[in-house]
């Protein structure tokens, strides 16, 4: 079976617009894209848990920004382990091209390199929902 490519996209609120993440989507030849307008505070999203149940070895997913994807930190980390080493699922941060595990960078397998990035960004997508909700 040949790998299928994925686009996700989310917004916290219904009445903030998915527009910019879909234009970017438009550029890349995807099989499907699966949207939530939900809070990033966790992965209970109706999308995020259709496509979840959907994806398989070897297919990709692609997210404009890894906010996009979560906003809570141990949660991004979790899901990421999940679906790059326990479903074999490739992701794809279109904003950070350190964060594709489909390549190798300077001898440094994507899925090494996207580990040490993604835990840093997501340690930044929590402190900027910590900063809203302060607000």
């Amino acid at each position: 079976m040949a790998s299928r490519l994925f686009g996700y996209a989310r917004v916290s609120a219904a009445d903030q617009n998915l527009d910019r993440q879909l234009d970017t989507f438009s550029k890349l030849d995807l099989d499907e894209i699966v949207t939530d307008k939900a809070s990033g505070k966790n992965f209970d999203r109706p999308g995020w848990r259709s496509l979840i149940r959907r994806l398989k070895p070897g297919d990709v997913l692609y997210v404009a920004s890894i906010d996009r994807l979560g906003r809570n930190y141990d949660e991004i980390l979790s899901v990421w382990q999940d679906l790059t080493h326990e479903r074999g699922v490739d992701v794809v941060v279109l904003d950070m091209p350190l964060l594709d595990t489909r390549n190798t960078v300077g001898g440094l397998t994507g899925n090494f390199l996207s580990n040490i990035v993604l835990q840093l960004l997501a340690y930044v997508a929590q402190m900027e929902r910590d900063k809203i909700r302060e607000r």
